[in-house]
């Protein structure tokens, strides 16, 4: 297992509800006394010592088809871990639980990294020679040790960063507040999925703070920044990052019109196209957005989990459209030319038991899956981009 140094991952990173939507801060206050904060149980799910071994496993086990290397640190110290998987010169990047209480994603993703690692099946033995798969699971391991949304940092340890922000309100996505499950009042933290940029060499700067939902984030998470350099890297070394899939939670709803509830839903559309009037704001990066890609991906995600039939992977919807978020991973991405994919999945981790939390992680691995084997074929490009719109929308 190959290591970076934590001090040259940061110094370079100063050089250079759950689901997407994120709620008002302090609007879901509940109770002000920490005595009262409950802790959902998170038996069944795996934890970052759980995780390290798994890692040191799977590549001790995989023929030499799995590498895995730690290429940061969490805030509080902690391995946050690459995996890669595949020789092939077009690249898919997928990442898990960047929330720390959304670990479906987590448990689906190790287990293809297994599958694909070890297997000599015709088809698996394809993507490795058509792919370059990098996973990294469990991006904000403070996060998930806490099992809640945000990471654990505090704004002085981001002014003790960057010392320019000294005197700069804290950022938007400073959470600070109380409820049933989580004291961030005690125990601040930054909800890492919004710190993210589209101008890869950002430093953050005074007048950028404290912004807000609809405006780009600032790479001040050491989470965040792990995740940027991977992504920088990927870009150095194949030109661009083809793909990029982001595994998350959403509550519980079902598909417009119907008493169906929502498997999972999938998304396509972060912000809006820079070659439109709506995305002038954007428009220094028309020539690398491929809007229509994404949904040609999402197509194919959608349509290997409608093969699945009449069965509790059917129902699945689209994700809320016409956002505007360029300090999510998806936005900033997709903004630099990624074919970007959101899997939003039902529910959170405490919500079920384990026999539906199995049926989670198979539908979460059937759509990679469908993603992984439309672009190892290029039969990606065959799908009508249309059909997109054609995947019923989620009631919310």
């Amino acid at each position: 297992m190959k290591k970076r140094s934590k001090i040259a991952l940061l110094s370079g990173a100063i050089l250079l509800s759950a689901g997407l939507v994120t709620p008002a801060l302090n609007s879901t206050v509940v109770s002000a006394n920490p005595s009262e904060v409950k802790k959902p149980s998170i038996s069944g799910f795996i934890n970052h010592d759980e995780l390290k071994r798994k890692m040191e496993q799977l590549e001790q086990t995989s023929n030499g088809n799995v590498e895995v290397n730690i290429v940061g640190y969490s805030n509080h110290g902690r391995e946050i871990y690459k995996a890669t998987i595949g020789s092939g010169d077009k690249v898919v990047f997928i990442q898990s639980e960047i929330h720390g209480n959304e670990k479906v994603g987590t448990k689906a993703l190790l287990n293809m990294i297994e599958e694909i690692g070890k297997s000599n099946s015709p088809e698996l033995r394809q993507l490795r020679e058509e792919l370059t798969i990098v996973a990294m699971p469990m991006v904000n391991p403070d996060a998930t040790e806490l099992n809640r949304r945000g990471n654990e940092m505090t704004w002085d340890e981001v002014v003790e960063q960057f010392p320019q922000l000294a005197g700069s309100q804290p950022s938007w996505n400073y959470y600070t507040y109380i409820n049933q499950y989580w004291d961030y009042a005690s125990n601040p933290g930054f909800d890492v999925n919004r710190d993210f940029n589209p101008d890869l060499n950002y430093v953050p700067q005074p007048d950028d703070f404290p912004n807000r939902s609809s405006e780009p984030g600032w790479f001040i998470t050491p989470e965040a920044q792990t995740i940027r350099d991977v992504y920088k890297d990927l870009q150095n070394q194949f030109g661009k990052v083809d793909v990029f899939v982001d595994l998350h939670h959403q509550g519980e709803y079902v598909i417009e019109g119907t008493d169906d509830p929502v498997t999972l839903s999938l998304s396509g559309v972060f912000v809006p196209d820079p070659n439109t009037p709506e995305g002038e704001k954007y428009r220094d990066y028309a020539d690398t957005y491929n809007g229509e890609f994404s949904k040609q991906l999402n197509i194919s995600a959608y349509q290997a989990l409608q093969q699945m039939g009449n069965s509790p992977f059917g129902n699945i919807s689209l994700y809320p459209q016409n956002l505007d978020l360029p300090g999510t991973a998806l936005g900033s991405f997709a903004l630099n030319g990624s074919g970007a994919v959101l899997f939003e999945i039902t529910g959170q981790t405490q919500s079920y038991g384990q026999k539906k939390l199995g049926q989670l992680t198979k539908a979460v691995k059937t759509g990679l899956y469908g993603i992984l084997n439309s672009v190892a074929t290029d039969e990606i490009y065959e799908l009508d981009a249309e059909d997109y719109d054609s995947i019923p929308l989620t009631e919310r």
